[in-house]
């Protein structure tokens, strides 16, 4: 199907600022940023951020587990991708493992969850 174009409208054309629209975002950058979010993205894992961003010290296991209506291996897999996206860090002690942000992460976490000023 043709249509024609009525001769008394103006005729649009993309117009610009004048200067060139350029990407901002690398894509290493983007990708990196993706992954954050990604990780990001699952409210249990935000929640035990927001426990870890909290607490200067360690945190267990134990007491992370408390809060969820969730099974501990699923508790056990969100640390391990919070672990291995490297925003915490854990230490063994006898049984229990203990949490905590990593130190290069706290600020940037604290200012994710809005708790720079805490």
């Amino acid at each position: 199907m043709h249509t024609k174009t009525d001769p008394t409208l103006p005729v649009v054309t993309c117009a610009t600022s004048g200067e060139p629209i350029e990407l901002r975002l690398s894509t290493e950058r983007a990708t990196t940023l993706a992954e954050l979010f990604k990780l990001l993205s699952h409210p249990v894992r935000l929640q035990i951020l927001d426990i870890l961003s909290r607490h200067s010290g360690q945190v267990c296991v134990c007491e992370i587990e408390r809060h969820f209506q969730i099974r501990q291996p699923t508790i056990s897999h969100h640390l391990r991708l919070l672990r291995e996206g490297g925003l915490i860090e854990g230490e063994q002690r006898g049984l229990w493992v203990y949490y905590h942000l990593r130190a290069d992460q706290a600020a940037r976490v604290k200012e994710l969850l809005g708790q720079a000023d805490d």
